[in-house]
């Protein structure tokens, strides 16, 4: 068992408040991401539920698109500015998306 955790074949085990901090983590990454790029794409928003929903889904979205041009297997990795940069622009391809998708439009 040592040799193949030796070798990255097994995966690390996470504490269970490690886990819990991630979560959150990731909820105050999209909070943030979701209501930056609904006030630069010039919507009413979302909400607050709806803000995190987006940006936790643009972080996926940006770190798809991230890593395919740059290579970078996780750009998305903390909170901090590189990842909040990649998650808002996700977010912000997201709402394009979904304003195109839907044929909503910015109201003002």
């Amino acid at each position: 068992m040592s040799v193949a955790r030796d070798m990255g074949c097994v995966a690390p085990t996470r504490a269970k408040g490690e886990t819990i901090v991630g979560i959150i983590g990731w909820l105050v990454l999209g909070l943030i991401a979701g209501f930056l790029a609904s006030v630069v794409m010039k919507g009413g928003g979302y909400g607050i539920i709806g803000d995190i929903i987006v940006g936790i889904v643009g972080a996926l979205l940006g770190g798809f698109l991230f890593s395919i041009l740059t290579g970078n297997s996780n750009p998305v990795n903390n909170l901090d500015i590189g990842s909040i940069f990649v998650a808002f622009v996700g977010a912000c391809i997201l709402i394009a998306i979904l304003r195109a998708v839907s044929g909503r439009r910015v109201t003002r």
